[in-house]
């Protein structure tokens, strides 16, 4: 399995702005999936919030980023950044979870999502937020 690791960034209503300036930036590619993309809306007024957006070139440049939904606490001091890693074998992703899970608080239990064969979400016991998946396509 090979598996990476990305630069994950939260915001509040500002992700797609972000994605477009990066992008710009560093060129590449562009996906954002909205919150009412994934079926997931909570709060008509974040319904075009990103849920999941990243820019990918081919210099290498790598990011994440997804619009922190009002209704879970966000200050960009305290949880501005995930640790994303993104693998295709469920097994080691498990794996891996146990391993990062030992003293952790469990955010988002490592299941099967709406987007995603394996999704979790952990703050490890050094404060650092994890984010592990097993990565899908996106057929929007």
């Amino acid at each position: 399995m090979s598996i990476t690791t990305t630069t994950h960034l939260n915001f509040r209503g500002d992700a797609r702005a972000a994605l477009d300036f990066y992008h710009s930036v560093f060129g590449g590619d562009v996906v954002a999936v909205t919150y009412k993309d994934a079926g997931s809306v909570q709060n008509p007024d974040e319904a075009d919030w990103v849920m999941w957006g990243q820019v990918v070139a081919g210099n290498g440049f790598h990011v994440m980023a997804y619009d922190v939904p009002s209704r879970t606490p966000w200050n960009p001091g305290e949880n501005a950044v995930f640790v994303s890693v993104r693998g295709d074998d469920t097994d080691e992703l498990t794996s891996l979870w146990g391993k990062l899970a030992v003293g952790a608080t469990i955010v988002q239990p490592l299941a099967p999502a709406q987007w995603a064969p394996l999704y979790g979400m952990l703050k490890d016991r050094f404060g650092v937020v994890w984010v592990l998946d097993v990565a899908a396509p996106y057929n929007g």
